[in-house]
């Protein structure tokens, strides 16, 4: 399955989980200079939670496919349900990773060269990830590194309060629990403004809500996207 062209905007659009994933590699200090321990993460954009992660010791593509088959394997994708988004590095682009994905029915989708902003959801991940007040300059070991990332993952998907999908966590909104939790919250806001109505000036309170739909270069108004996931 040839790639896109380079330049080609890539235009996906997901209104549900499991239907756009960002997989990408950071590369983590190890114990001394030139040393580094590689950490692949897939996000799925509508939802931000993890759906599958590892840590190696160095980019490898084959130990990258095997984390994408058994991923796509556990949530249990069926063939054109999903789209995997990534950039052009090395193991995204290799060829067994690209029949792999077209063997189970599972488009790809790149980023354009040197565009950080055509993969928004990993790149963000990244950053918080690397200003957590706990990150260390450099890990000891790889056991260190994959512990550390065991805990943060744990966080990021299960506690951390995401200010993109309405201050749920992406365990919530994947596993759709989030519209429960704010009716919820709406209920107690209603029930503070019912006895305290003078402190709200301009209006009666509301949770932030949760958007409808996730995007990787929203689509113009006027035209269709290249890919639209639904």
């Amino acid at each position: 399955m040839p790639l896109p062209p380079p330049r080609t905007v890539p235009e996906l659009v997901a209104e549900d989980p499991n239907r756009v994933w960002s997989w990408d590699i950071t590369k983590l200090k190890g114990p001394v200079k030139g040393v580094y321990y590689c950490l692949y993460t897939i996000i799925d954009i509508f939802s931000r939670y993890t759906v599958g992660w590892m840590i190696t010791a160095h980019e490898n593509k084959d130990l990258a496919e095997r984390l994408l088959s058994e991923t796509i394997a556990k949530y249990g994708i069926e063939p054109g349900q999903l789209t995997i988004h990534s950039d052009r590095g090395s193991p995204m682009v290799a060829q067994n990773v690209a029949q792999m994905m077209a063997g189970l029915g599972v488009t790809r989708s790149h980023s354009r060269p040197k565009t950080s902003n055509d993969n928004p959801f990993s790149e963000s991940q990244y950053k918080t990830l690397k200003y957590r007040r706990d990150f260390p300059d450099r890990f000891g070991s790889l056991e260190d590194a994959r512990a550390w990332c065991t805990r943060f993952c744990s966080w990021y998907n299960q506690e951390h309060r995401h200010s993109g999908i309405g201050l749920h966590t992406p365990y919530d909104v994947h596993f759709g629990l989030a519209g429960q939790l704010r009716e919820m919250r709406a209920d107690v806001l209603e029930a503070v403004y019912a006895k305290h109505p003078e402190r709200f000036v301009r209006q009666p309170p509301e949770p932030p809500k949760l958007p409808a739909a996730a995007w990787v270069n929203k689509p113009a108004p006027a035209g269709m996207a290249s890919h639209f996931v639904v």
